[in-house]
C-alpha cells in the first residue's frame, strides 16, 4: 500500500499556504509535518482526508496491487477537536465509532482493550466529558484502534498529553506502522518516533527529508 501526494497546493482564502507538495509514503512509514502557525498545516491534512478541496494537485491511496483506494473507508482523521460527545459514556462514543467505521465485524480492537491500550481502565462507564482533557484526548486516541484502518491521519495528536501520555501515544503509532501501517502527522512537539520523514511548510515552500525527527 503507498499513499501518494503530487504537486498539491492549497489556499485559506485568496492566500496560498502551500503548493507543490509531493512525497510517497509506502508500508511502516510515517511522515511528520512542521511549520509555524498559519503555514498550512492542518489545511495540508485535511486536504489529504479530503475533508476540503486542493487548489490543484492529487493525493491518492493505492493497494499492493496498484489500484486507488477510497480515501475516507482506509484512513482515520484526528483533528483538534476529538469528536466524541460530552454526554454519552466513553463506551458509547467508542461504540459510535466502530459502527460507523464499520468494524462490526471485528477487525477493529474490543473496546474495552483499546481502552486499556491508552492506559485508562475503568472509565468505559464515565460520560465522556467527566474526563480531563488528556484523558479525553487519550480516548480520541482509542478511536483509532477500535476499527483497523491503514492510514493515520493525525493534527497535533499529543496536544493536551502529559510526558507519560506522550510516551504512549508514540508506542501506539509504532505498532501500527509495525504492521504495515501509514501515518502522517501535523505538529509542533517532537513524537518520540525514530526514522520518519518530515515535510516542513515555510510559505508556499516546503522541504522533505528523511531521518529522525524525535
Amino acid at each position: 500500500m503507498q499513499a501518494v501526494a503530487t504537486k498539491l497546493k492549497g489556499r485559506r482564502g485568496d492566500s496560498v499556504l502551500f503548493e507543490d507538495i509531493g512525497f510517497t509514503l509506502g508500508r511502516g512509514e510515517a511522515l511528520v509535518i512542521t511549520g509555524p502557525n498559519g503555514s498550512g498545516k492542518s489545511t495540508l491534512l485535511r486536504i489529504l482526508a479530503g475533508l476540503l478541496g486542493a487548489d490543484s494537485g492529487t493525493f491518492s491511496l493505492l493497494g499492493d496491487d496498484g489500484t486507488a483506494l477510497p480515501v475516507a473507508d482506509y484512513s482515520h482523521y484526528l483533528g483538534h477537536r476529538n469528536a466524541m460527545k460530552r454526554e454519552l459514556k466513553v463506551s458509547e462514543n467508542l461504540a459510535f465509532w466502530q459502527s460507523f467505521q464499520g468494524a462490526e465485524s471485528g477487525e477493529g480492537m474490543p473496546i474495552d482493550e483499546a481502552i486499556d491500550q491508552v492506559g485508562l481502565t475503568g472509565v468505559a462507564h464515565l460520560p465522556f466529558g467527566y474526563l480531563s482533557a488528556g484523558q479525553q484526548r487519550r480516548i480520541a486516541l482509542a478511536r483509532l484502534l477500535v476499527s483497523s484502518r491503514p492510514l493515520w491521519l493525525l493534527d497535533e495528536p499529543t496536544a493536551a498529553l502529559d510526558k507519560r501520555s506522550d510516551r504512549l501515544f508514540a508506542d501506539l503509532v509504532r505498532a501500527h506502522l509495525e504492521t504495515g501501517g501509514l501515518a502522517i502527522a501535523a505538529t509542533h512537539q517532537p513524537l518520540g518516533l525514530d526514522s520518519v520523514r518530515a515535510l516542513e511548510l515555510s510559505g508556499i515552500h516546503s522541504t522533505v527529508s528523511d531521518g529522525t525527527w524525535a
